[in-house]
């Protein structure tokens, strides 16, 4: 929602978000012209970092590929290829908000080493705090994305940071597409500067850059994090909430920190 289109609605007074992402929204617009801005805050929590998972698992592991290698009989032609650890790997975590943090104490039960670059300390015994992103990345078997894809994280993930995760590093991202250099990306996919990544967010959603169809070394979702039964209820329910706790006079539920 650009400032232009809040100028053109100066009855406007609140935006009520399906989901946590604002990189649509001017908020400073919306700030200057006293909107409040609500989002289902905390409901998508669980299920985002539990893809998270999945995709470590899924890349790792090569549960796409083993599928596709069974189905197409080839199992009795020759073995399976060698998957890769998770537990006891070290994931970096950029960003630990509530996701970030729900992911981080999902690795802990993997047994992983948990690092994390965030403005603030965390008070979890053990994780490591990172004072840069190169930093991180250099630290991780595994880079997770969980920050807003807005201006100051915008293609934060570049070739560098690629190059310090390392041949042997998988990127998961269940942040937004823009936090990612995409034709950075698919290059490293391509010559293996990474050994592979998993992806629920892309730039250009739903039209998303074909080549990374091509690729081999990745699991590729089509933006499902939230995307069960019973988040997407409760998503809904937040924003009827809101919206009628609005129009009842009684402020909205779950306005933005």
């Amino acid at each position: 929602l650009a400032a232009d289109l809040m100028a053109a609605l100066p009855a406007l007074e609140l935006i009520a978000v399906f989901g946590v992402g604002t990189d649509g929204i001017d908020l400073s617009a919306a700030r200057d012209r006293d909107i409040t801005v609500t989002i289902t805050s905390g409901i998508l929590t669980d299920d985002v970092a539990d893809l998270a998972l999945a995709l470590m698992l899924g890349v790792s592991r090569q549960i796409v590929a083993q599928d596709a290698f069974l189905r197409s009989g080839a199992w009795q032609e020759r073995p399976p290829q060698l998957g890769y650890k998770l537990c006891g790997k070290r994931v970096g975590i950029m960003g630990l908000g509530k996701i970030g943090a729900a992911i981080a104490r999902r690795c802990a039960g993997f047994d992983m080493q948990i690092g994390y670059c965030n403005s603030r300390q965390s008070s979890e015994p053990g994780w490591q705090r990172f004072g840069d992103l190169h930093q991180l990345a250099q630290f991780s078997d595994f880079l997770v994305l969980a920050v807003p894809g807005d201006a100051r994280n915008r293609k934060r993930v570049d070739a560098e940071i690629l190059s310090a995760l390392g041949k042997e590093g998988i990127l998961i991202n269940v942040a937004r597409g823009a936090v990612v250099n995409e034709d950075d990306l698919i290059e490293a996919l391509q010559n293996h500067t990474i050994r592979g990544a998993g992806l629920d967010v892309f730039d250009n959603e739903p039209g998303i850059d074909a080549r990374f169809a091509a690729l081999t070394n990745t699991v590729l979702m089509p933006h499902i994090a939230s995307a069960t039964v019973d988040t997407r209820q409760a998503m809904a329910q937040n924003v009827v909430d809101n919206l009628a706790g609005w129009f009842a006079g009684k402020g909205a539920v779950t306005p933005m920190e």
